[in-house]
């Protein structure tokens, strides 16, 4: 792609992101700029990925970029598009990816026509394996669309979705890789009390993580089938799936998604 990209803010997922579209080609580390207050955090950011970088000036780092990626905290937006509404060139695409911001009300503070485009992405984007969900407001062309999921795909799987979903998204997929990794350090607990090496213990458990959720996406089947297939009548597998029924995984999990969905919605208000 030719465009150039700004990133207002450095911090996480901004990192995933760069990474994510700079090790997939997308992009060359030239056609990118961040800016952000903490100065480690751009010399950290430059070092690793070659990027550009500007120190505490908003204004001059979205001036001239043809994409600029919103990528600070929820709270921030209204200071930093402030900052920024008169100088965003006309045809620039904005991307917002703080949970709880609408488009109707960043349209409103930047006070003019703008582009935008309203991402929950999640931080596996730095390996290449986010999962983004996208709207857009009536500005965005079909051809803006296309450059935008360009880009979400270079770092994992993007679909669009209406924007009435996008709080759902932010607990199914968004904070959702946290709930994961608490899966896997319990797996991996559990290997150490009976003997494996912590290590290896992560390796194991980490691995068949991975592995189910590509069995999940590319065999399309149902994922209570597949739990089947694992199951014999009698054996170790369905034991532990009667453990698990037992002590309210589903419901735990159900749970944890609906407060995550609940707290976006409030932070949307």
């Amino acid at each position: 792609m030719k465009q150039t990209i700004t990133f207002i803010g450095a911090g996480n997922m901004a990192k995933a992101m760069i990474g994510g579209i700079v090790s997939s080609g997308l992009a060359h580390p030239e056609q990118i700029t961040a800016g952000n207050p903490s100065a480690p955090k751009l010399e950290a950011l430059q070092q690793e990925l070659g990027i550009h970088t500007i120190l505490k000036d908003n204004a001059a780092a979205a001036a001239h970029a043809d994409i600029v990626v919103l990528s600070v905290k929820p709270y921030l937006y209204e200071s930093v598009i402030e900052e920024i509404r008169d100088v965003v060139k006309p045809d620039a695409i904005v991307i917002m990816i703080a949970a709880g911001q609408t488009i109707s009300a960043n349209e409103a503070r930047f006070g003019k026509p703008v582009k935008l485009a309203r991402v929950m992405p999640n931080t596996p984007a730095l390996v290449g394996e986010a999962m983004s969900a996208v709207c857009f407001n009536a500005a965005m062309t079909p051809a803006d669309q296309d450059v935008v999921l360009q880009i979400l795909n270079s770092f994992g799987k993007a679909e669009v979705v209406p924007e009435s979903l996008m709080d759902t998204v932010t607990g199914v997929s968004g904070s959702s890789p946290a709930y994961v990794y608490m899966f896997i350090e319990a797996m991996a607990d559990a290997a150490v009390l009976h003997g494996m090496p912590r290590g290896q213990a992560y390796t194991f458990a980490a691995q068949s993580v991975l592995g189910s959720a590509k069995m999940v996406l590319e065999t399309g089947m149902h994922p209570g089938a597949l739990k089947d297939n694992v199951c014999s009548p009698g054996g170790t597998t369905i034991e532990a799936v009667a453990a698990l029924e037992s002590s309210g995984m589903r419901a735990a999990v159900i749970d944890a998604i609906d407060v995550c969905v609940k707290k976006s919605k409030a932070m949307s208000k």
